[in-house]
């Protein structure tokens, strides 16, 4: 049973590939790039970088698609590749911070505006577009603020949905690790919510 292989939609896509075919890699490229630039975005909060860590991952992903063994879905091997990359990042950002000066002054430079939100019928009015503006921003701020550990299961759980085992896998940690640190996240989010938006 534990060699059973996941069921998986994009398994005929991903064997395609494995023969080489580069049309086929591009299907999925398409069919997950969004979840993929939504996962970096959360956790960098910088569109640019995290562009270039999707771009960074798809070309990790074609050229070791071959060690992609089916244990786990292929969308959850593709989110444990660009959560590396981001962590990677992460640490070398912070690397830099120590040896360099860096304006804290400095405008953010992602904005609430590549957050996909469902188009409703009627249309909301600029007031209530500018409050939710405000507040995704102020949400993403309070996601930067997480050390790596805790923004990356926040991430995973509570805005890309994936389940505690399957997080367990990506991050390569035990299932009770996963649940502990989820809600130590969730904990410091709820505080700085409370410092940045009071009782709302």
């Amino acid at each position: 049973m534990e060699n059973e292989k996941i069921p998986d939609e994009d398994y005929e896509i991903v064997s395609l590939c494995k023969r080489g075919d580069a049309d086929a890699f591009e299907v999925l490229v398409k069919r997950h790039q969004k979840k993929m630039f939504n996962i970096a975005f959360r956790m960098l909060g910088n569109r640019d970088d995290a562009s270039d860590i999707v771009q960074e991952a798809c070309i990790a992903a074609y050229q070791n698609i071959n060690s992609f063994k089916g244990m786990s879905r292929f969308f959850t091997w593709l989110c444990s590749i660009v959560i590396n990359l981001s962590r990677n990042f992460l640490k070398q950002v912070k690397t830099q911070r120590n040896f360099e000066q860096f304006s804290m002054d400095d405008p953010v430079a992602a904005g609430p505006e590549s957050i996909k939100i469902e188009s409703i019928a009627n249309e909301p009015s600029v007031l209530d577009r500018l409050e939710k503006k405000y507040i995704q921003q102020k949400v993403q701020d309070c996601i930067n603020t997480l050390d790596i550990e805790f923004r990356e299961v926040l991430v995973l759980r509570d805005i890309q949905g994936f389940s505690y085992n399957e997080i367990s896998t990506m991050l390569e940690i035990a299932e009770g690790t996963v649940k502990s640190r989820i809600f130590r996240a969730r904990d410091n989010m709820k505080n700085c919510l409370k410092k940045v938006l009071g009782d709302r």
